[in-house]
């Protein structure tokens, strides 16, 4: 199942496709069966005298086995809330239920639908529900965009994730989170390797195709920031895997896990279609034609490949839990 975790709901809009709605179609008729991540979460964040229930998933009409915990923007209103229990938890027994409530909620639907891998869509902060999803979590995954700002990012998650990691021992260890309704994982979250999308390639003399000089600039300073900012940090955090899991995996830690170029009108297209780009059929999904089609169909074929292979490289790192 995927976990809508960002308010701004951008996974929830991407299953529901193009919609004409005037309400939220996951809104829940009762607390007691939610029907999205913010009401799971509710007993424990409003202290409500009942318990957290598995949510009631959405499974994709394309994809059979693939399900989504709906995301809601109101999930926001919880950040403050969550940031005031990680830091008075441990002294207040009437926080004890919320540090671990999001992690018991998800853990709970995957159970209840029986799933295999619950892949968690975050928002791009450094918030606490971040932190406590991330901390909740047994691997992660680091997008990112060959820019500026994502090899600033980097640098910023050096200086955090250490911080998070200190803080999520002190959590699991901690004898009034054990004891909660909804118990705080023992666990350190595994770095399973990094994405970079959206850049242009070009092929020269009849060699695969290669990331523009402008983009292959931003590549190899995410590299120099993977391989010495973060690695450091990760490597003192405990968040690495054996080098031998990497290895036989085919997924080295100085190469990305995927690499997808810019995929121009076909995002837009996906969107409206509510499936990735690699289903999209050219002839039945869309009116391109001609030189225009073929140039689509070499990128939905690529795209196709290069997920295949990410998923492939994924599954056998996971293997290692």
């Amino acid at each position: 199942m995927v976990v809508d975790c960002d308010p701004q709901c951008n996974l929830t809009g991407v299953f529901l496709g193009d919609i004409d709605a005037d309400e939220y179609p996951f809104e829940s008729a009762t607390p007691l069966k939610p029907r999205n991540i913010r009401d799971a979460v509710r007993p424990a964040f409003e202290s409500r005298p009942y318990m957290i229930e598995a949510t009631e998933l959405l499974e994709s009409d394309k994809r059979p086995g693939l399900f989504l915990l709906p995301g809601h923007v109101g999930l926001s209103e919880y950040e403050s809330q969550l940031a005031v229990a990680h830091e008075l938890s441990n002294t207040l027994s009437a926080l004890q239920n919320i540090p671990g409530a999001l992690h018991h909620a998800i853990v709970k639907a995957g159970e209840y639908n029986f799933i295999d891998y619950a892949l968690i869509d975050m928002s791009p902060s450094l918030g606490a529900i971040n932190q406590n999803l991330f901390m909740t979590s047994d691997a992660f995954i680091i997008p990112m965009a060959p820019d500026l700002f994502s090899a600033m990012a980097l640098k910023s998650l050096a200086r955090t994730l250490p911080k998070w990691a200190e803080w999520g021992k002190k959590a699991s260890g901690n004898t009034i989170l054990r004891s909660a309704d909804y118990p705080f994982p023992d666990v350190i979250p595994k770095y399973l390797g990094s994405t970079v999308q959206n850049f242009r390639k070009r092929s020269r003399g009849g060699e695969e195709a290669q990331p523009t000089k402008a983009f292959k600039k931003w590549f190899d300073k995410l590299a120099e920031a993977r391989a010495s900012d973060l690695f450091t940090a990760l490597k003192g955090a405990d968040m690495l895997l054996e080098d031998e899991i990497y290895k036989v995996s085919n997924a080295p830690t100085d190469k990305f896990l995927m690499e997808v170029s810019s995929l121009d009108g076909l995002i837009a297209t996906a969107q409206e279609l509510a499936k990735p780009v690699f289903s999209i059929d050219i002839n039945v999904d869309t009116q391109h034609r001609g030189v225009i089609a073929d140039n689509y169909q070499v990128k939905i074929n690529d795209v196709r490949d290069i997920f295949y292979s990410g998923a492939d490289k994924i599954i056998k790192l996971t293997a290692a839990f």
